[in-house]
């Protein structure tokens, strides 16, 4: 029979937005942050886990199998197993669902899951014409073929190539992931003005969430080399407004494109952790969990509205387990565009698409938008793409427990055309 699973808790570091060049931090830097202090507070010993899950997409090259070398950083023994996934955006909360499904199974019953990024860190890589530049020259033989292959060169192969821009272009249908916004944008009808009004509202919900205290207990503060800490996530902008937003040009399909850096996810460094376990280690270490992994979806769709990915999980989700939209008491979607957020809610009230695509009799409704990200999402936090599914998650959980909700979803589109949807319920 299935075993019950449970999220103990966990924690995160600030999400620091990237600037000029690497941060203070590296990937595994990142989830070491984190997860000492939530390890110290723990009724058991670090190496009492049975696994260690790590979502990561930008590997670094000084930091191969990130999850391996952060549980050693972590003092959890080397005979710590651990492992890292990649599955783009999704990669934070597949690690929670690979360590569900184990423990589900008994093959675990206490996982240490997470999710890092640093995408300051992306690195910039030769093009192709450089590459065969750089190999003629080493394979040329004598000095006169050194000299005949060496003025090969031209100027143009020397241009680096961004590797972030690369990674956010898709291969298959060959659009970065703001011009899928954009076709969501354009086959719901969504608004600049709806765009802007939405990343407004992240941010509003942000800053009040870090005033009033809500993320106390979910970020820990970092601390640099250098010293210095960092203990807020700094994207957030108070002050935005629908006014200075429209200032902004659009970034993908100028003139007339309504996804802006205004409007999108901020390119973003970061990390979390969770803590999974099965009711025997919840009994064994007297811990007191926060939910149940009640299920999990991931769908897919055609990658030039992967956007649409967090309605086809999340239904799949409902018609499991009996559900509709009115009975999602927190949504956790992730905001990688105002545009592809907004487009998710439009679809669900869309008769075409729900009795076409999702299967249903007709529109699953309007969902409640006060119900939605709760405290701002990505647009205002960021979103380091191998941890953001990881941060929803956790803080999911941590927003139910305050609010006294009892069900809840977290989901995000994938790039590649994916989507994934964690169903949770509070204890």
């Amino acid at each position: 029979m299935a075993r019950s699973v449970f999220i103990i808790g966990g924690s995160r570091t600030p999400f620091l937005k990237a600037r000029s060049g690497p941060g203070p931090f590296t990937p595994v830097d990142l989830a070491v942050q984190c997860g000492r202090p939530l390890l110290a507070r723990q009724p058991f010993a670090a190496d009492a886990f049975d696994q260690v899950m790590l979502g990561c997409v930008n590997v670094i090259a000084d930091e191969m199998n990130p999850a391996r070398v952060a549980a050693l950083r972590l003092g959890m023994g080397e005979r710590m197993v651990a492992f890292t996934e990649q599955v783009n955006c999704g990669s934070g909360m597949q690690s929670i669902d690979t360590a569900f499904r184990y423990i589900r199974e008994g093959r675990c019953d206490l996982i240490l899951a997470g999710g890092t990024e640093a995408l300051s860190y992306a690195p910039l890589v030769w093009s192709q014409q450089g590459v065969r530049w750089f190999a003629g020259l080493a394979t040329a033989k004598g000095m006169p073929g050194k000299i005949a292959a060496a003025l090969k060169l031209r100027p143009a192969d020397l241009k680096p190539v961004i590797g972030l821009e690369r990674g956010l272009t898709d291969p298959v249908v060959e659009m970065n992931m703001g011009q899928t916004a954009e076709m969501v944008a354009y086959l719901f009808g969504i608004t600049r003005e709806e765009c802007d009004a939405y990343a407004v509202e992240s941010h509003r919900r942000l800053a009040n969430a870090q005033h009033e205290g809500f993320l106390k207990g979910e970020v820990e503060t970092a601390f640099a080399r250098n010293g210095k800490f960092y203990d807020y996530d700094d994207g957030v902008r108070p002050d935005s407004s629908i006014d200075k937003l429209a200032q902004l040009k659009p970034a993908f399909e100028r003139p007339w494109g309504k996804v802006t850096p205004g409007n999108s996810s901020q390119i973003t460094d970061g990390a979390s952790w969770v803590i999974v376990a099965s009711e025997d280690a919840v009994r064994r270490h007297n811990l007191t969990p926060k939910a149940e992994i009640l299920d999990s979806s991931w769908s897919a769709l055609d990658p030039s509205i992967m956007g649409l990915g967090p309605v086809l999980a999340v239904t799949e989700l409902m018609k499991r387990n009996n559900m509709r939209l009115d009975d999602i008491e927190l949504l956790e979607l992730n905001e990688a565009f105002a545009a592809q957020v907004l487009g998710c809610l439009a679809a669900w009230q869309n008769e075409k698409f729900c009795r076409q695509i999702l299967g249903l009799d007709g529109p699953a409704g309007a969902f409640d938008r006060s119900r939605l990200n709760v405290d701002g999402g990505a647009i205002a936090l960021g979103h380091p793409v191998g941890a953001s599914g990881n941060r929803i998650t956790l803080h999911l959980v941590n927003a139910m427990k305050r609010l006294g909700k009892k069900r809840g979803i977290a989901t995000q589109c994938v790039g590649g055309g994916l989507g994934g949807a964690l169903l949770l319920e509070a204890v």
